[in-house]
């Protein structure tokens, strides 16, 4: 094995202690100070891989390590380092370090490539904190929508002032865009967060793309009333109507067994929330995630058909805004390639499969080719402490991103 084992898994760990809850959990919001902290600590080991290291005005960490011919386009890694608030230790982590551990690899090798190579901690991809991931991967392309500044945390923090805070300037977002074809191409290398691996006994696949997510905020307006006066078929329950709504959500994509089709409601607000008042207002987002556009397209109109349906059984006004709304985007099939070789140089059978998250290489793939690999995570579990995928697996990812890399800059 060429990469360092023990120095990545050393990393790995001493990452793993910043912003740590309880034993294996980790709680990184985006823009915050522990992200600041994860960073510096990621710098340290890019200025030792070579790399010149800098914080954008979208709050990303950049390191890189200048080529021969700076004016090609960059051959682009990395992931993230924030968290879920009740996350894991490598869901995103392990794009970063796995990177760093490949380009020291290389640097340690003597190898001047012509192409410059840079490594990103993208900000916020998770998304929790403001309710809108992929921040600094679409900031550097231009692709942030209106408004997206004024979104507030639960504390009340704008956007805007946590990006002031972490030492960046939103006044100057058009000084860290990448300007169309500077980019030559992304690599990023992830946990599943699935079970697709682990159960097949496979530390590696090749992912072929990834499923497109589509969110919606669902509003439904009745009539407030005594639960103990309002007879049954008066009511005008948005509770029950949501109810309806959601398990409904579940039989439509359910439909095709087999099929990778996802549907979650995970949030809901409830008004005026009292225990002995029919439910006036409900709030509920919608998750709806396919690698098939047309299928994800049909279902879509389906459920909105059940809620125009749903909305006049009970009586009910109703709003659907759409929040994310992204098409399934494939990976490069000549990167795949390469990815597969470098498996098969190694002995390795391993499948490809798709991603239903979302990472950052959804919002880059809108400016260039890439290409990931997947590592197999215990259980499929993840955004929870109990996340885990062995020093094993990803020195074996790493080994397989370095020659990845390097059949990259050759080509």
């Amino acid at each position: 094995m060429k990469i360092n084992a023990q120095r990545l898994s050393l990393h790995f760990r001493e990452m793993s202690l910043i912003g740590k809850i309880g034993e294996t959990g980790t709680c990184r919001p985006a823009h915050s100070g522990a992200e600041k902290q994860a960073f510096e600590l990621a710098a340290s080991w890019m200025h030792d891989a070579g790399m010149q290291t800098r914080i954008d005005n979208f709050g990303n960490l950049i390191g890189r390590l200048e080529g021969s011919k700076p004016k090609l386009p960059v051959l682009m890694l990395g992931s993230h380092l924030d968290s879920q608030p009740y996350g894991g230790r490598f869901d995103g982590v392990a794009g970063v370090l796995c990177a760093i551990e490949a380009i020291t690899t290389l640097t340690e090798n003597g190898m001047k490539p012509e192409r410059s190579i840079e490594i990103v901690s993208f900000a916020d991809e998770e998304g929790w904190r403001f309710n809108k991931g992929l921040f600094g991967s679409r900031g550097i392309l231009g692709r942030l929508e209106e408004g997206e500044l004024l979104r507030t945390d639960q504390d009340g923090v704008t956007r805007e002032q946590a990006l002031i805070d972490f030492g960046c300037d939103p006044s100057r977002f058009s000084e860290s865009l990448y300007a169309p074809g500077s980019i030559y191409c992304f690599l990023e290398l992830h946990i599943e967060q699935g079970p697709v691996l682990d159960r097949s006994d496979k530390p590696i696949g090749i992912v072929t793309g990834i499923a497109g997510p589509l969110w919606l905020i669902i509003k439904l307006k009745g009539m407030a009333g005594h639960t103990g006066s309002v007879p049954m078929h008066l009511r005008q329950d948005a509770l029950l109507g949501a109810a309806e709504i959601i398990t409904g959500l579940n039989k439509i994509v359910t439909q095709i067994a087999g099929a990778p089709t996802v549907g979650t409601v995970a949030t809901i607000d409830v008004f005026p929330a009292s225990r002995n008042i029919i439910a006036e207002e409900v709030v509920f987002t919608l998750d709806l995630r396919d690698i098939d556009l047309e299928r994800r397209n049909a279902y879509e109109q389906q459920l909105k058909d059940l809620i125009a349906a749903t909305a006049k059984k009970h009586q009910l006004a109703y709003q659907v805004s759409e929040d994310t709304n992204s098409a399934p985007r494939y990976c490069a099939p000549w990167i795949k390639a390469i990815i597969g070789e470098e498996c098969a140089a190694l002995g390795l059978d391993a499948p490809e499969l798709m991603s239903g998250p979302f990472h950052d290489a959804l919002a880059l793939s809108y400016a260039c080719d890439y290409g990931m690999i997947f590592i197999r995570c215990k259980d499929g579990i993840s955004h929870n402490p109990l996340e885990y995928s062995s020093d094993e697996d990803l020195a074996l990812g790493t080994e397989i991103l370095y020659g990845t890399v390097l059949k990259v800059l050759n080509k």
